[in-house]
């Protein structure tokens, strides 16, 4: 699958999931998390949905970006200011999770494979096919 970040929107964010792309981080992870007509959700070392990077940071919600439609890739937290490094991708319009959730990118290919994930499955490779032109760095809490 194919996935826009909208940095301009959540820079923090997107910074955050690119550097953890290029580290290598979700390589081999699972989809630890899937929820039939609702999302899947991955991104955690551990696979129970427990574990993240080591840090924490702030929620980037905007009012233009919202959960309206299947594709949407937003960060699973546990409250504000608990993103670390879990993501989900939802399977249609979820608006109850506008304003607590970062909306950062949306799928743009393959939206079938998204529909198609069973719990457990491998995020075997992830990598960044386009970036701006700076540095990636995450500012953490």
């Amino acid at each position: 699958m194919t996935i826009e970040m909208f940095e301009d929107d959540a820079p923090n964010t997107v910074a955050n999931m690119i550097s953890l792309i290029e580290k290598g981080y979700y390589d081999g992870l699972n989809f630890h998390r899937v929820i039939p007509d609702f999302m899947i959700q991955g991104g955690c070392p551990q696979g129970t949905g427990t574990g993240g990077p080591g840090y924490d940071f702030d929620d980037e919600c905007t009012p233009e970006r919202r959960h309206d439609s299947a594709g949407i890739l937003s960060m699973a937290n546990a409250g504000p200011g608990t993103n670390g490094s879990q993501f989900f991708i939802i399977h249609g319009p979820t608006p109850h999770l506008d304003g607590k959730h970062t909306v950062f990118g949306k799928v743009t290919e393959g939206l079938d494979v998204v529909n198609e994930i069973k719990q457990g499955d491998v995020m075997e490779k992830v990598f960044v096919l386009q970036k701006r032109d700076h540095v990636y760095e995450v500012e953490t809490l």
